[in-house]
């Protein structure tokens, strides 16, 4: 195995001090321009790099940030939303040599204590935040270890009274009582009356922000929880089809349903098939957010279409920014645009209102 280049190295090959290199590579003074020059060279063609824990360990960057996931590990793999969103993140922080650091845990306090031994171990700059909640500890938490960060989504109402701001704290938010009230705006218009939305996880801030988006528009239209109404899942195509079966078998079933993702909604499409209700004659069905499943899917799958890739830019940029000591800020990303396909109809004319 090839033996990495030392600062012993380059100070032989260049013919100064192992001082003189430690100056020149950490932009020191103390040596001059044509020295520090000469031993630039000299490390980019020995192929040296900076020892980032190391680095860490004097108080330099990590060059590193983090990002961790309290989900359930089973509903990773089926859903599209994380990959596209850590593409995007990663496509930002690869142009700035910065490194990803990513986990996934159990829970919100398995999340907590994994911010606290990087804090403590110097092994991140700054994190991306996910999955705000009401009642979030993990801004405080955040405040108090004085570890930077954005949150990727806007956050939810905190656990306790928010303790005073020790680091950056940005936020990239979606409009997602907006993408709603457009759902809500097709299907009424289409003359649904009954439309149950089958959300994701309860507590989560963006879900609780749809559900009472969802709620908000029915009463604007006259329609009470008797005709629209959320029911919450773990966002995994097995619940989604089991809450769908639920809700269809009801004595009034709805006409239309709406989906807090792809795969619950393919999972959905594929129930009512099975029990041999004809999409979208007898029921039209929205998904949260578009992807391939949704476009091969027959019929296919009028979805909610937004550039996730482009979520995950924004957020690794704002946290690049909040690095280099830019202000907090809450940033808006692209607002989202329902894409009609042939999964939402009219209602059948005999249904009852």
């Amino acid at each position: 195995m090839a033996r990495r280049p030392t600062i012993k190295d380059i100070a032989r090959r260049a013919g100064v001090s192992e001082s003189a290199v430690s100056f020149a590579l950490n932009d020191r003074p103390g040596v001059s321009h044509d020295t520090r020059a000469r031993i630039r060279r000299v490390a980019e063609e020995l192929g040296w790099q900076a020892n980032s824990a190391a680095r860490a360990l004097s108080g330099e960057r990590s060059g590193a940030v983090g990002l961790v996931l309290a989900r359930p590990a089973h509903t990773l793999g089926v859903e599209s939303f994380f990959l596209q969103l850590v593409s995007g993140v990663q496509e930002v922080l690869s142009a700035a040599r910065t490194a990803l650091l990513f986990q996934v845990v159990e829970d919100v306090d398995a999340e907590c204590a994994v911010y606290r031994r990087w804090w403590a171990e110097r092994r991140v700059d700054g994190v991306l935040v996910v999955d705000p909640r009401t009642g979030d500890p993990r801004p405080a938490l955040l405040a108090e270890l004085g570890l930077p960060a954005v949150t990727i989504g806007e956050p939810g109402p905190p656990a306790a009274p928010a303790a005073p701001v020790l680091s950056p704290v940005s936020a990239v938010r979606a409009d997602d009582a907006g993408a709603m009230a457009q759902v809500l705006d097709h299907l009424h218009g289409l003359g649904h009356r009954r439309i149950v939305h089958l959300a994701g996880l309860p507590g989560l801030a963006h879900t609780v922000r749809r559900m009472e988006s969802l709620r908000s528009e029915a009463e604007r239209r006259g329609l009470g929880p008797d005709h629209v109404r959320s029911v919450v899942t773990d966002y995994s195509d097995a619940e989604g089809a089991a809450a769908t079966r639920r809700v269809l078998a009801e004595p009034q079933p709805p006409t239309a349903l709406v989906y807090d993702n792809d795969v619950m909604a393919v999972a959905g499409s594929a129930v009512a098939a099975e029990l041999g209700i004809p999409v979208p004659d007898r029921l039209s069905i929205v998904a949260w957010d578009d992807s391939a499943l949704c476009r091969v899917t027959h019929p296919r799958l009028t979805a909610l279409v937004r550039d996730t890739a482009g979520f995950g830019r924004l957020a690794a940029e704002e946290l690049l920014s909040v690095l280099a000591g830019g202000p907090p800020r809450l940033r808006e990303s692209e607002r989202p645009r329902l894409e009609p396909r042939e999964s939402t109809a009219p209602p059948p004319a005999h249904t009852d209102s």
